[in-house]
């Protein structure tokens, strides 16, 4: 009873504080930073005039291209606008080099970023514009102004997806509504996998099972062994079932394809983050099995637990529309690190060697659970 009051009262606390942003009074949700390698006055003056961008927090510039992808890869910044050398000259030169770069996050939404590059381009404009008139206007005074506003336009971008590592052949992909719900519903569905299995398990204890099965000495590990290999291969089955509903299922209803990585490293990441979250999601549920004395307790604990961690760790509410305070509070949530561990993949075109720590991370919980079913059985059985 206690816990029916308690977690829709933390469940309305998290989501009104990750839906804060959605308020006039809101908070700078995304940080960025901006890189002038051209060093000229209009340089400069669009550096000034791009400190302030609504709903957006500038960071510390950094020092040169290789810290600015140091910022996105680290989390410090979604964007970094790169003013190149050579920017005043280009500036109005209509096959020119790029003029400005945007070095990006992959996991930030096409919305969000075809917003900031209007933005900063129609500043870049503004600011050539007003130096242009200003040159021309003291050379040539109101003639040489007409002839000035000719040569202005808006200056030559490209966007560059930052991914997980430099030297990777292939780009980051673009986020998409369905990269950014296939995984992520994923993760909540493998977790949700608590409630079954605390419904056969406090069974098998109410009628008896687990009881008979200790009196023919059955070892406890062998018990929680038969649960947790068929219930992670279940798991395995939705994660099949779910990447095809994106893949192929989507589009036919109007939606976008799922994009999936083509490469052997990308691929054995994928599977690796799978099991790391089957792991993580049965050893969690045979834990609120073991501690559960009711199968009402395993319900309310399993869905309750599921629907918190899933609140927090940016399954219902996307990370990057979260505010600072609770971006940081993803960290706490194991559905946060494998939807992490799943955009390294899918968005930041990851392998291997980018995912282990998280899939680690995954795996070191679900052993923990599972030490704590160990002992909550051992402290039952002494009982």
């Amino acid at each position: 009873m206690a816990t029916l009051f308690l977690m829709p009262a933390m469940f309305i606390l998290i989501m009104s504080l990750a839906f804060e942003n959605f308020t006039e009074r809101q908070e700078p949700r995304l940080n960025y930073a901006v890189l002038d390698l051209d060093g000229t006055p209009t340089s400069l003056d669009l550096s000034t005039l791009l400190s302030d961008v609504e709903s957006l927090k500038k960071s510390t510039p950094p020092s040169d291209e290789a810290d600015a992808r140091l910022q996105i890869r680290n989390g410090k910044a979604a964007f970094v606008v790169i003013i190149s050398k050579g920017f005043e000259q280009q500036m109005g030169v209509k096959d020119g080099t790029p003029s400005l770069r945007f070095l990006i996050d992959p996991a930030v939404p096409s919305m969000v970023r075809s917003g900031f590059r209007h933005y900063v381009e129609a500043t870049a404009t503004r600011v050539w514009l007003g130096y242009s008139l200003e040159r021309f206007g003291q050379r040539n005074m109101l003639p040489g102004l007409r002839e000035a506003t000719k040569n202005v336009g808006t200056p030559k971008t490209v966007i560059e997806p930052v991914g997980a590592r430099d030297n990777g052949a292939i780009p980051a992909t673009e986020p998409t509504a369905v990269q950014q719900n296939v995984p992520a519903w994923l993760i909540f569905s493998m977790f949700f996998v608590s409630i079954p299995i605390s419904m056969v398990f406090v069974g098998e204890r109410l009628n008896g099972t687990l009881h008979r099965l200790r009196s023919q000495r059955v070892s406890f590990s062998l018990v929680l062994a038969g649960k947790f290999m068929p219930f992670v291969l279940i798991n395995q089955v939705q994660a099949v079932v779910m990447v095809a509903i994106g893949r192929w299922l989507v589009p036919l209803i109007g939606g976008e394809a799922l994009i999936l990585p083509v490469n052997a490293d990308a691929i054995a990441a994928l599977l690796t983050m799978s099991l790391a979250v089957s792991v993580a999601a049965v050893g969690l549920a045979l834990f609120i099995a073991s501690a559960a004395r009711s199968s009402e307790q395993a319900t309310v604990f399993g869905s309750g637990s599921c629907i918190l961690m899933g609140a927090i760790g940016g399954v219902m509410v996307p990370r990057f529309l979260m505010p600072a305070t609770m971006q940081s509070m993803t960290n706490i949530s194991p559905m946060g690190w494998a939807l992490e561990g799943f955009h390294s993949i899918m968005l930041r075109q990851g392998g291997m060697i980018d995912i282990l720590p998280t899939a680690c991370a995954l795996v070191c919980f679900g052993l923990v659970s599972l030490a704590a079913a160990f002992f909550f059985n051992h402290r039952a059985t002494s009982t």
